[in-house]
């Protein structure tokens, strides 16, 4: 009996082709495309549900790899940016990250330094 065998067979959006370990991923979206801060939110229960991935700090070494991956809301972005001088590329010519920074004020103000 192969790996696959555990899996239920291809339907819908499901392929257990696609199947392979990790240690815990979530996925929330709307399939037809809708934006909505929902999703955001929804997104964000999941990892708290997730507290091991909940960018805890858990593993000060490496960092937990917790995140989330939204749509750029780049009518938002200009206004804000406008707002302290700072002009934006056209889009998609320009990308937007979250970092997690460090606890100790001394470690924070080196990272903060390093992205600036």
């Amino acid at each position: 009996m192969g790996k696959k065998a555990f899996f239920p067979d291809k339907q819908g959006l499901y392929n257990p082709d696609t199947e392979h370990d990790s240690c815990g991923v979530g996925f929330v979206v709307n399939i037809k495309g809708r934006k909505s801060h929902q999703i955001i939110s929804d997104g964000i229960q999941v990892l708290e549900n997730m507290e091991h991935r909940g960018a805890t700090g858990s593993d000060p070494e490496t960092g937990d790899g917790a995140g989330i991956l939204i749509q750029k809301p780049d009518s938002f972005l200009r206004k804000k940016c406008e707002e302290i001088d700072i002009e934006l590329p056209d889009n998609p010519e320009y990308g937007v990250g979250m970092v997690f920074l460090p606890k100790l004020p001394e470690d924070r103000h080196r990272i903060k330094t390093m992205f600036e």
